[in-house]
């Protein structure tokens, strides 16, 4: 086993920009807005596929099929019955995304017969006027949501906040949320799941149609007590290691999450399970049993469990993990 690195599946949206070739420096295929950019994907709408070494053209499912305890450690094997439980994405947010809400396991997997979608957000860039909606306001029920949706009075319903470069969002499955104002580039991890009840969609036409609503199945899991999970780079704790700083972003059932200001020579723990390493900005390189491999902004490895690797440069890193 190796550093793996995968072929980018490119999602064209109607809410997305060029940020992945002005920003990321990804080559896109047209002149089309793409938002969303499938970085380590096992889901059908996005399956990742090998692109160095040795496994090159092999899927990520393939390959964990074949080798599953060592792509995945023999822990996540036995949890989640050999699948791979995460889908990792950067998103370029250039108009509104739709208001939506996703669902827990336990209902996903009821009515959609997927898992439930928990998901995080790492802003790596924002216009100064980039503002989100996240979460209901105090005292809102679920029929005065119902009311004020079906006659599109929004007014007093959503808690919205301005977000800056560097912010952290936790996601859980119930809280609604959008993009309102500006543009924002981001990196996301979430469960392995692509359900998304859209609650409205801004009367936006794509091909001359407006997206399909899916205002009943999204009041069934709405989550009006939840509250918002944020930080910012100014009140999180910073832990210095040698070579690095460290950021704990969050700790969950579904996945855990760190930020690594590298700043020379780091080596970094060695987990029992997998890791997958999106790189936020800089250049550098993850060493592997002495093979160096180049790291730059919006690349992304995935580093199968049990593997030693030293990173080195001068390099921001998000490092998702269970």
């Amino acid at each position: 086993m190796y550093p793996l690195k995968f072929k980018k599946t490119l999602v064209k949206k109607v809410w997305g920009g060029r940020k992945f070739n002005s920003i990321l420096d990804m080559e896109l295929p047209d002149e089309s807005l793409y938002g969303e950019s499938w970085e380590v994907s096992s889901h059908k709408g996005g399956l990742s596929y090998i692109e160095n070494g040795e496994y090159a053209g092999c899927s990520l499912v393939d390959i964990i099929n074949k080798n599953k305890e060592e792509m995945l450690g023999e822990e996540i094997v036995k949890r989640f019955k050999g699948e791979f439980p995460l889908l990792i994405k950067y998103l370029d947010i250039n108009d509104r995304l739709s208001v939506q809400v996703h669902p827990s396991d336990d209902y996903a997997l009821r009515v959609e017969r997927e898992f439930g979608k928990s998901e995080c957000w790492y802003v790596m860039e924002a216009s100064e006027d980039a503002t989100l909606i996240l979460g209901v306001k105090d005292g809102v029920t679920k029929d005065i949501f119902k009311k004020k949706v079906e006659s599109k009075d929004f007014s007093d319903l959503f808690n919205t906040i301005k977000v800056k470069k560097g912010d952290f969002i936790n996601l859980l499955p119930g809280v609604v949320h959008a993009t309102l104002e500006g543009s924002i580039l981001i990196c996301e991890v979430q469960q392995n799941s692509d359900t998304t009840y859209r609650i409205y969609d801004f009367d936006r036409l794509v091909d001359g149609k407006l997206r399909e609503l899916h205002l009943d199945k999204a009041l069934d899991v709405i989550d009006f007590e939840g509250k918002v999970q944020i930080s910012t780079s100014e009140n999180r704790q910073k832990i210095s290691l040698v070579g690095a700083k460290k950021e704990e972003l969050v700790r969950g059932e579904y996945f855990n999450v760190d930020k690594y200001l590298i700043d020379g020579i780091f080596e970094d723990e060695t987990n029992s399970n997998f890791k997958i390493l999106s790189i936020l900005d800089g250049v550098g390189e993850i060493i592997c049993n002495n093979i160096s491999y180049s790291i730059k902004k919006g690349d992304t490895y995935f580093i199968p469990a049990g593997l030693k690797t030293i990173l080195k440069g001068k390099v921001e890193i998000l490092k998702s993990y269970l």
